[in-house]
């Protein structure tokens, strides 16, 4: 099993909302959403924890695509503008620091049009216990 499904497969919060990994590499990946009625918020655009989420699947590729597993220890979200219903919107993330306890990495989030709806930075924590996949795609 890859990387990608593997994530794909057990992330049932993600999977929940329809977010899903589309390409994973060392160091990059990239998750995919349509934003559809039951993203919407009270105001009727995308709620944030919709495109938070769909950032935190990218960030969880990349950070466990040396094997260990990692998890998130903080994150920082800005949202630029909103996302509507209908959109596409497009996680990337990439390894800024790959150091062996916190790795460091950068998001951005953009629409059909690449327009940036967000960026977003994170750090894990790497357990030191062993997270296996055959490869990334």
């Amino acid at each position: 099993m890859t990387l990608l499904e593997r994530l794909n497969r057990d992330d049932h919060f993600a999977r929940s909302i329809g977010a899903r990994l589309t390409e994973v590499k060392v160091g990059y990946a990239r998750a995919e959403l349509d934003v559809t009625d039951t993203h919407l918020n009270g105001a009727g655009i995308c709620q944030g924890g919709v495109i938070y989420t769909l950032s935190d699947l990218a960030f969880a590729a990349v950070a466990n695509c040396h094997g260990i597993l990692s998890l998130g220890i903080s994150n920082t979200i800005t949202f630029m503008q909103s996302a509507r219903l209908g959109d596409h919107l497009v996680a990337e993330c990439t390894e800024q620091l790959d150091h062996h306890r916190l790795p460091y990495c950068d998001m951005k989030i953009t629409n059909q049009n690449g327009e940036l709806i967000a960026a977003m930075t994170g750090l894990a924590y790497r357990t030191g216990k062993e997270y296996s996949y055959d490869t990334f795609m």
